[in-house]
């Protein structure tokens, strides 16, 4: 009797130690996990450089809207930035008269950690993969390149050989096909991502630039700028599956997140495609020239910034109209939306600044003197790789240790059926996920171990 006395007490203590420190790992990865994301913001010069010209990037915390760190880059213009899935680098694509360089920034130590050389040509974009392994940067003018980097070793593979001038790349969810828009060409070239080989060449209209690829991956979306047309390309076939007519001199394409709807940024209006049908089911009038079309993580609203008429456009997915006009600065280039859906940050080039806008209330909350002409934004998360590491070697350790325990007892498990009975329960037992319940187990192993 004494002997099951025992082995009841020395599962308690095992069973109160795992969920005790458990509920404390939870609460740190849930503190981490509710801490405010970063605004990345590419610019010219500091404000409070005397320099004329310092590129660099300047970071933004969204929870206080004050700018807490500045990575410098090298001599060039940032044309474009992009993040990886898990938010740990950031992506700078830069442009020079001699050589163009790709920065990649670590986010946790907010630095450059390596840089690309890709030659003279002129960067037009940059885009990371879905899984984060691949870096494409798309080129202007003559260049019939695409520059591939290797996120792994931060090296480049061999270029992707496509038609001159290739504004746009866009990969299917799987990340086996990417999709590029040959602006001379008018044709949109389809690659092999494991091969980097060009597997087809669909035509389309005149003068192609943006592309999106609805999320199950099935259809790609290409404005073509020239023709006031959007083509329609079907993944399985690599063909034109309809032309859909819109407005004048399409040039940005976003897609809701449930894939239903296509949002086309037009010269002063904006063309909503259903993409059961392939056709526009509501036009709405914007202001001149956008330069940036993005949608919130829940799919209810379309921002648009409105680039000669100082203002954000904001479009209900639901009804199709313009619910807010929100006035911002001069030349509103990057937008981005944090991943609450609770801010909007726009990057103004002309005057800047960056405006950041409540979406609950549609109105301008912070200006940010982000630096000399800010135009490129995107949101990381945040990111503690030590507190994810401390978190990690925790609950290994009590991993460990529970399997010690566990085998210790096992021999004692054969010989008293009715005390692995009597804890059958404990066994499949889920450990609660709030503050009150933590510290309650907390509680329990401080007492335990006194006893």
């Amino acid at each position: 009797m004494e002997e099951i006395t025992c082995d009841k007490i020395y599962r308690k203590h095992t069973l109160i130690r795992v969920l005790g420190i458990t509920s404390l790992m939870i609460l740190i990865l849930a503190g981490v996990a509710c801490a405010a994301p970063f605004a990345y913001v590419t610019n010219m010069r500091d404000y409070h450089n005397d320099t004329n010209y310092n590129p660099n990037v300047a970071v933004i915390d969204t929870a206080t809207n004050n700018v807490t760190a500045r990575v410098p880059l090298g001599d060039g213009w940032p044309v474009g930035v992009a993040v990886n899935p898990e938010g740990t680098k950031l992506y700078v694509a830069s442009a020079a008269i001699d050589v163009c360089t790709v920065y990649v920034i670590d986010t946790a130590a907010n630095a450059v950690s390596a840089k690309v050389n890709i030659g003279s040509s002129y960067p037009s974009g940059i885009t990371v993969n879905p899984a984060g392994t691949r870096v494409y940067v798309t080129k202007q003018r003559d260049n019939t390149d695409i520059s591939v980097i290797n996120t792994a070793t931060n090296t480049l593979m061999a270029p992707i050989i496509v038609e001159p001038s290739t504004h746009d790349v866009a990969l299917t969810p799987d990340g086996n096909k990417i999709y590029a828009t040959n602006f001379r060409g008018n044709i949109t070239s389809v690659i092999d991502a494991a091969t980097n080989k060009v597997i087809g060449s669909v035509p389309v209209g005149d003068s192609p630039c943006g592309i999106a690829v609805i999320p199950e991956g099935k259809k790609v979306y290409v404005p073509n700028y020239n023709s006031s047309t959007v083509s329609v390309i079907d993944t399985a076939t690599d063909n034109v599956t309809a032309t859909v007519p819109v407005g004048d001199s399409p040039h940005r394409v976003a897609v809701t997140s449930d894939g239903n709807k296509v949002y086309v940024a037009n010269n002063n209006t904006v063309s909503v495609i259903d993409t059961v049908t392939d056709t526009v089911i509501a036009t709405v009038p914007v202001g001149t020239f956008s330069r940036e079309i993005v949608i919130s993580p829940d799919g209810s609203k379309v921002y648009l910034g409105n680039f000669y008429n100082k203002s954000v456009t904001v479009i209900n997915t639901k009804t199709n109209t313009v619910t807010a006009r929100v006035p911002v600065g001069e030349w509103p280039m990057g937008i981005a939306v944090t991943p609450d859906g609770k801010k909007v940050y726009v990057a103004n080039a002309e005057s800047d600044n960056v405006s950041v806008i409540d979406t609950a209330t549609d109105t301008v909350i912070a200006t940010v003197n982000a630096g000399l002409y800010p135009t490129g934004v995107v949101i990381v998360p945040f990111m503690d790789s030590n507190m994810s590491a401390q978190s990690t070697e925790a609950i290994s350790n009590v991993a460990e240790d529970t399997e010690v325990e566990k085998s210790n007892l096992s021999s004692s498990e054969s010989d008293n059926d009715s005390s692995s009975s009597g804890n059958e329960s404990s066994k499949n037992f889920t450990p609660g996920f709030s503050l009150l319940g933590g510290l309650t187990c907390l509680y329990g192993v401080w007492k335990f171990r006194k006893k």
